[in-house]
């Protein structure tokens, strides 16, 4: 179970900091002010469970940021660019 936690919390973290990274850039400032709350607990938690990782748990670690900035990068794309999201079926 700590293995799909660190998971979710690593994809979440990543999720949000490429999110970060977009809204910045792209001067949304309500947007990255809200987002900053989940930077933050996504982190703390990552800190929380990640001390004491077995071999899954390291690989869940892992595995959620490389899930979670392609996530991020197409939601901010089907979001805030709204063009083309890849599943858009047009």
């Amino acid at each position: 179970m700590t293995a799909l936690t660190l998971f979710a919390c690593t994809f979440a973290l990543v999720f949000a900091l490429g999110l970060q990274s977009q809204f910045t850039n792209g001067g949304h400032y309500a947007a990255a002010f809200l987002n900053s709350g989940l930077i933050g607990t996504a982190q703390l938690l990552v800190l929380k469970l990640g001390p004491d990782a077995s071999g899954l748990e390291i690989a869940g670690y892992i595995l959620g940021g490389p899930f979670g900035i392609v996530a991020a990068m197409a939601a901010f794309r089907c979001w805030f660019r709204r063009s083309r999201c890849p599943t858009d079926p047009r």
